[in-house]
């Protein structure tokens, strides 16, 4: 019994834990104006999509697509990154963008289970620069691949918090 109260105890605070870094996620997009720099996290098919039907609002905004296996959009006000691997690394490919081009508000566009930690990296990095959230909602997936998604999320958040950026 002894063994089992603090195991029961742990699981209890992981499970609070997930439900606060659930309902902690953004989940609308916050103002996004006419001139902003727009950089959408490459990793999910539901993400660039997202990101093309928001700047076509704005003619004028500048849209950069960060990460790996993203080199088949081209416009003129598309730049793309495709060393980036990871999240960390779309951070400091970020951050070298926005030092490069002196911005000092971005909007960042990622999928609702990403954008904590995504925001945690780039806050980390660029504690200077406007970071707007604009998450890429997740309808149409199953529940059950929803959950995974958030669990995976969650648990690469916390190993975040602990600092192990890569992984």
């Amino acid at each position: 019994m002894k063994l089992l109260t603090p195991s029961l105890l742990l699981l209890g605070i992981f499970v609070f834990g997930g439900l606060v870094f659930k309902l902690s996620a953004p989940t609308q997009c916050d103002e996004i104006r006419p001139h902003d720099s727009v950089f959408v996290l490459t990793g999910d098919i539901r993400r660039i999509p997202f990101a093309m039907r928001k700047t076509r609002e704005y003619p004028n905004t500048n849209l950069y697509i960060i990460g790996v296996g993203t080199t088949y959009y081209t416009a003129p006000n598309i730049t793309i990154e495709s060393k980036s691997k990871s999240t960390y690394q779309n951070a400091l490919a970020i951050k070298n963008i926005t030092t490069e081009q002196n911005l000092n508000r971005i909007v960042i566009i990622t999928t609702e289970e990403h954008m904590n930690r995504a925001q945690y990296l780039l806050k980390h990095e660029m504690p200077n620069i406007q970071i707007i959230t604009c998450p890429a909602p997740l309808h149409g997936m199953p529940v059950a691949k929803r959950v995974k998604r958030w669990t995976i999320e969650y648990i690469k958040y916390i190993v975040t918090l602990f600092g192990i950026k890569e992984g």
